[in-house]
């Protein structure tokens, strides 16, 4: 459904932020139709009115939550134009893109790794996680070229796995910071490459 008036747009806007809000916080068991209008502030049948159903409900929410989260970091990619030339600036930047900006909290990227596998799960998110991740690939290829190196896209590609795989290895081996473990590879793998 769509909302035709401005009083719809912005509860619509609203249903899909706290969706989005319950979907980081708790993952895709979270996000329910009474979970998501009561932390709206909105009607149960809300949700209905505006969603045909709890998948383009989910959709939307991963959508908004992906595209501000690309949206931050290219806005800090403005910011930091100048200083992506230091390793630590770059590799930071990058790890916030794609583990998250909050470097204590392991629980909220435990759930951001969650999500992703439990996207798999989710054929109707597929076509949408292609495109952010084509999205995402874009904005890491644009970081490394701001940084004057040249990083093919296959090489862009890898690089990522290797940020995923590690941090999900600091996982199961209950190390207490992926992101540190996750720099490292980082920072290793990209001093071998120039």
């Amino acid at each position: 459904m769509t909302a035709a008036t401005p009083k719809g747009e912005r509860r619509r806007q609203a249903l899909v932020e706290a969706a989005s809000e319950l979907l980081v916080e708790g993952g895709f068991d979270a996000v329910r139709h009474r979970a998501v209008a009561e932390r709206a502030g909105l009607p149960l049948a809300s949700t209905t009115y505006y969603f045909d159903s709890l998948d383009e409900l989910i959709t939307a929410a991963v959508e908004f939550h992906g595209r501000t989260e690309l949206a931050s970091c290219r806005a800090r990619l403005t910011e930091l134009s100048q200083g992506l030339a230091d390793d630590d600036v770059l590799i930071e930047l990058i790890l916030d893109l794609l583990i998250g900006q909050d470097v204590t909290d392991t629980e909220t990227m435990l759930l951001r790794y969650e999500r992703l596998v439990a996207t798999g799960r989710r054929p109707y998110l597929r076509p949408l996680m292609r495109v952010l991740s084509t999205e995402l690939h874009a904005l890491i290829a644009d970081i490394f070229a701001r940084s004057g190196r040249d990083v093919a896209p296959d090489r862009v590609e890898e690089l990522i796995a290797l940020v995923d795989g590690s941090v999900v290895n600091s996982f199961i081996e209950l190390k207490s910071d992926p992101r540190g473990v996750a720099a490292r590879m980082l920072r290793t793998a990209l001093s071998r490459h120039e």
